[in-house]
């Protein structure tokens, strides 16, 4: 519940905060997102307690990553999806298996059993889809071969992460959901395409000048083959992702994709909010140490191996350097696979407590990181500020 029982409230309070935040974080050059974990910190129930219950937030925040995932998918056509997989699908394999194995090692090293330490070494192979696209100027994420790469990688590992998802929520991998899986992805490419063809096209075609209709329409259509994704047993971010492949051959993914921007960014707000509200601050000081090894390992070692795999496809040396850092953090989805195994019985408290700060730790490190390095859309300096 929040502070008055009232969502207006904590909306109001989130965005007014960020304002406040983000304006001090401008001033001391410091990566957006940070003022938003920080204010989700400083104002959840750890902190002042004005937000007593973050979960409800967290649930709305989820829309901004499908909306996002929904507009990446707008500005790739279906042949390059296919041309893209076929390079990362090593590269994601390769490196995962590396990063799993740092992380196994340094939770053995500090004590914990096999079993969470292989939940820890799981919830290592990912990086963050937020922080890598958020952090990528637009311009670069959908007309330059960098983007392509970092969308190809993050996304295999999403399908690698909805498996161990499955896995630890049941403490074994049931059929029945390893079937539906299976066949739900291709079930639902299914029902986007003629559904895209057959009904989604024929009535923009109709009405494409009315632009409120065509709105909606995206977001119906977003959010419906979304839902459809978690019915099948998959992520609903990965409907999102193929219900704007759908329609990325469409003339009107631009103006759709214009029009979705603001919606996301929202709800990211929202996002990041609920991440740092959702931190237990107690429990930081049994597992500070081990967290922040995670992390600066995770920060210093990915880059070497995403560099190295992918100079060995082909990469020239700068771009392959380039993605490793952008994709140094651990992943969100890394902190889903933690609660998911601790309310399954697989793992304790303390070592659900280890992943999620060291994420967030990778967060704050990572985006310090590349904002003082590469482009992004908002870069400290105006050098490397891109939109």
């Amino acid at each position: 519940m929040m502070a008055d029982n009232s969502l207006f409230f904590a909306t109001f309070l989130i965005f007014t905060g960020a304002a406040l935040f983000a304006t001090v974080a401008m001033f001391a050059r410091q990566a957006l997102p940070l003022a938003y974990i920080l204010l989700g910190v400083v104002a959840g129930p750890w902190g002042t307690g004005l937000v007593a219950d973050p979960e409800t937030i967290q649930d709305i925040a989820q829309i901004g990553i499908i909306f996002l995932l929904f507009l990446l998918g707008l500005n790739l056509k279906p042949q390059d999806l296919l041309h893209m997989f076929g390079k990362a699908s090593l590269v994601t394999l390769a490196s995962s298996t590396v990063f799993a194995l740092i992380g196994l090692a340094v939770a053995l090293a500090f004590g914990f059993s096999p079993v969470e330490a292989l939940v820890i070494g799981a919830a290592m192979m990912f990086s963050s889809t937020i922080i890598g696209l958020k952090l990528l100027p637009t311009t670069m994420l959908h007309h330059q071969h960098i983007g392509e790469i970092i969308i190809s990688i993050l996304l295999l590992q999403d399908l690698v992460a909805i498996l161990i998802l499955l896995l630890v929520q049941g403490g074994g991998l049931p059929l029945t959901e390893v079937l539906l899986a299976g066949l739900g992805l291709p079930a639902l490419i299914a029902v986007a395409y003629f559904g895209d063809r057959y009904l989604l096209f024929p009535l923009i075609a109709r009405f494409d000048t009315i632009q409120e209709y065509v709105f909606l329409l995206a977001i119906g259509w977003c959010l419906g083959l979304a839902e459809l994704a978690g019915l099948f047993g998959l992520s609903h971010e990965i409907g999102a992702f193929i219900a704007g492949v759908a329609i990325a051959t469409s003339p009107i993914a631009l103006f759709i994709a214009d029009s979705l921007r603001s919606l996301r960014d929202f709800f990211l707000v929202m996002f990041f909010f609920s991440l740092g509200a959702g931190f237990e601050l107690p429990a930081i000081g049994s597992v500070f140490v081990p967290a922040l090894l995670l992390a600066v390992l995770s920060l210093a070692v990915k880059p070497v191996v995403f560099r190295r795999l992918l100079v060995r496809t082909g990469e020239t040396e700068r771009r392959s350097r380039e993605v490793g850092v952008r994709l140094a953090q651990i992943s969100e989805f890394s902190l889903l696979i933690a609660l998911a195994a601790l309310h399954a019985g697989v793992i304790a408290a303390r070592a659900s407590y280890l992943i999620q700060l060291a994420v967030l730790l990778s967060f704050v490190l990572s985006s310090i990181l590349v904002v003082r390095s590469y482009p992004t859309p908002i870069a400290v300096s105006d050098r490397l500020r891109r939109d």
